[in-house]
């Protein structure tokens, strides 16, 4: 008897396909609405409740938020199919060519082409709309006459991270004598930055294009890289070897973005400058700017019959009307204040009343089509070159066939539909609803003309220091929830505690981590509100951290400075920078809202470094050894789980 040896594809018809992929899609889809419903839930009780204001183009929003939701499932799947499998194959192949040239190239273009795939990115490319020019005129034009400069040198800064993170792992550097002269010159860089105005303007977004590179490619991507290195060089057995490499991607691209802000300072061909060749604002256009002008006030309402009738017959007023006259017609007679014919005009305060949706449902300018086709585009133009030079470099540098090449193309198509949807999704959904509430928040503790309202409104809370203190704890909460509810923190928690042998648990590390990232948002608040210098807000907790660096064991060092990664998701980014340049752009004196995402960074380093500190003590004294001791046998293969 022959058995045949040939393999039979089982085709499935529509139908039975349907029934399969229904409920796969329907758990990924429920996965990443447990990852924005809070923040997105968060940000519209505090419009309707505490600022009492309507969601405007709430049909718009409604939609881009479920696009959101859906273009993160189709990527995130697509990431997993397609992207992971290249990079996680060529991690491990590569080192074994023993081409320390090969790899390190690889290593920079890897780090480049992933942070063009960021979603994040996009976001902070269209950040400089909100940008008055005329206030911050170098910050304006990196983002819109340079945004592709900018673009380009963050990448840049993650490609010598990865080059450097690999070099790390081949000779077991550890991470303290990197993060801390690193951080040393940034500091530097940064106090010298801000002795000079111009230079001192683009601090908050160097610093915040630390934390948007750190997204859910580039992770991943360099995680498999770095793994596949320490296996082949310690034979898997590094301490802690996945970690680490995330840490200089978020702080190079910082180096870079100060650089390239320096060249052009040198060059003066920023706006306004002498060798400037972008188009000027007019001077019409400066004039509308809203602390230049007066804010337009709410009309008196109109009396009713029944109000008049009532005066009539009893002269009192309700405690909505207001009361005008002459005071030239005013004597003092015997202690007693004597208006003789006095001309007097009883008017109605006008009140907006409590509603959930503003009348405007969609915003008519928003070209749906357009919108799409630039997503489409962005999206492409990130994807398919990082997979073109990933094939590239596995099928012609390491002679590899592609292994289950129908998937991955399969993925690669869900990572493209994926990332465009995400893209439209946040120009209808996320940024709307991020830069109408940052807009709207200053109205707590001053006079605003609130987003897509035509009267002033504020302060709710009084022009002092309270309605200020509403704004601040609005933060610190959005900033604690939103970091609870990111997977990726789920994740590093679960590592956390294998690695440290339970010494440091799961819910503790969580903890920590949303604590800190819900300080620094606060942090980023309270410096926009009070319009503190950034760089008073940055020296501090970044010495507190070096010195918790320096006195902590290198365990704990790896994974505390990740940690910082996994708050910057791309559901936080687009609405924390779209908060940050509202609230910036309704408050007078303020130029721009960046650096909460840098001070949202360093939170949680140390928040987790002094608790591991903690933790590490305690420890000692229970048991007589340190932590370190007993996490030898926990390696690399525990940190690619994130």
């Amino acid at each position: 008897m022959e058995y045949s040896t040939k393999t039979h594809r089982l085709d499935l018809g529509w139908r039975d396909t349907t029934r399969l992929l229904i409920p796969y899609a329907r758990r990924n889809l429920v996965d990443q609405i447990k990852s924005i419903w809070f923040i997105v839930a968060y940000l519209i009780v505090f419009q309707l409740l505490v600022l009492q204001l309507p969601i405007v183009f709430s049909v718009m929003i409604a939609v881009g938020i479920a696009v959101v939701a859906i273009g993160l499932m189709f990527f995130m799947e697509g990431l997993r199919v397609g992207l992971m499998p290249l990079g996680e194959s060529i991690g491990v192949v590569l080192p074994r060519s023993g081409n320390m040239a090969l790899i390190l190239g690889f290593a920079f273009l890897l780090g480049l082409g992933a942070t063009f795939a960021e979603p994040a990115i996009s976001v902070l490319k269209s950040a400089g709309a909100g940008v008055k020019p005329e206030e911050a005129p170098l910050l304006y034009s990196l983002l819109n006459d340079f945004s592709g400069e900018l673009v380009t040198a963050v990448g840049v800064g993650v490609g010598l991270a990865v080059l450097l993170g690999v070099l790390r792992f081949f000779y077991a550097w550890s991470l303290k004598l990197l993060a801390i002269p690193a951080v040393g010159l940034l500091l530097a860089l940064s106090f010298y930055f801000s002795q000079t105005s111009l230079l001192n303007d683009i601090l908050g977004l160097a610093w915040d294009c630390g934390a948007v590179t750190t997204g859910p490619v580039t992770v991943p991507l360099v995680l498999a890289l770095g793994i596949g290195v320490c296996r082949i060089v310690n034979s898997g057995s590094e301490h802690n070897a996945g970690f680490g490499i995330v840490t200089l991607a978020s702080l190079f691209p910082i180096l870079a973005v100060l650089l390239l802000g320096l060249y052009h300072y040198q060059a003066e061909d920023y706006y306004g400058a002498s060798n400037y060749r972008g188009e000027m604002r007019s001077s019409v256009e400066d004039s509308t700017v809203p602390e230049k002008r007066a804010l337009p006030q709410r009309p008196p309402a109109a009396i009713s019959a029944e109000e008049y009738t009532r005066f009539l017959e009893t002269g009192q007023l309700a405690e909505n009307f207001q009361i005008a006259f002459n005071p030239s017609d005013a004597e003092l007679v015997d202690g007693t204040l004597v208006l003789q014919q006095p001309e007097i005009t009883i008017t109605k305060n006008s009140s907006r009343g409590i509603q959930l949706f503003d009348d405007k449902t969609w915003d008519k300018e928003v070209s749906l089509v357009a919108k799409f086709e630039t997503a489409v585009f962005e999206a492409v133009r990130a994807i398919i070159p990082l997979c073109l030079f990933l094939l590239f470099v596995q099928k012609f540098l390491l002679k590899q066939s592609l292994q289950r090449s129908e998937e991955v193309q399969v993925g690669v198509l869900f990572a493209v539909i994926g990332m465009s949807l995400f893209g439209l999704g946040i120009a209808l959904g996320l940024t709307p609803l991020g830069g109408q509430l940052g807009s709207n928040v200053p109205a707590s503790f001053t006079a605003i003309v609130p987003w897509g309202m035509e009267y002033a409104e504020g302060p709710l809370f009084g022009d002092g220091h309270s309605g200020k203190l509403v704004a601040i704890l609005f933060a610190f909460f959005l900033g604690y929830g939103a970091t609870l509810a990111e997977p990726a923190l789920n994740a590093l928690g679960d590592t956390v505690e294998k690695i440290t042998v339970g010494a440091f648990r799961k819910s503790l590390l969580m903890q920590c981590v949303a604590i800190g990232v819900g300080f620094g948002i606060a942090a980023g608040i309270c410096k926009i509100a009070y319009d503190l210098p950034l760089i008073w807000l940055l020296i501090p907790p970044y010495t507190v951290v070096l010195v918790l660096t320096w006195f902590s064991p290198e365990d704990f060092v790896n994974f505390g400075w990740d940690s910082a990664g996994v708050t910057t998701g791309p559901i936080t980014v687009p609405l924390v920078l779209a908060m940050g340049l509202g609230i910036g752009g309704n408050i007078p004196g303020v130029s721009d809202g960046f650096g909460i995402l840098a001070l949202a960074s360093v939170g949680p380093i140390m928040t987790v470094l002094a608790v591991g500190l903690l933790t590490r003590k305690t420890s000692e004294l229970d048991s007589g050894v340190g932590v370190a001791d007993d996490v030898e046998e926990n390696s690399a293969n525990e940190a690619v789980s994130i």
